[in-house]
């Protein structure tokens, strides 16, 4: 059996990220995403929480209330937005693989 070839990961991700953004796929995702998680309140919640903490924050910095924030957002985003999401992706993977 001949060795197998190693797999450049990052090289590979970024062209499906292209062909994601040249076929449209990623702003229909995109979209998808954003409807699910403004109609959960997701997005809402997000928003007002930013809002609070930049109002005590000194000094204001973007970049820390990413850091503070991004683990509510990621823990708060609903199973089922989350779940589609994954499927939209996994299903137009499947498809440039077959």
């Amino acid at each position: 059996m001949p060795p197998v070839a190693p797999v450049d990961l990052d090289g590979l991700q970024a062209q499906l990220q292209q062909r994601m953004l040249e076929s449209g796929e990623w702003d229909r995702i995109k979209f998808v995403l954003a409807s699910k998680l403004n109609d959960s309140g997701w997005t809402d919640d997000l928003r007002n929480r930013s809002k609070e903490r930049a109002r005590t924050m000194e000094p204001l910095s973007f970049a820390t209330l990413l850091r503070e924030l991004a683990p509510h957002a990621q823990n708060s985003m609903p199973l089922a937005v989350r779940k589609e999401a994954v499927a939209l992706i996994r299903g137009y993977l499947e498809k440039q693989f077959e």
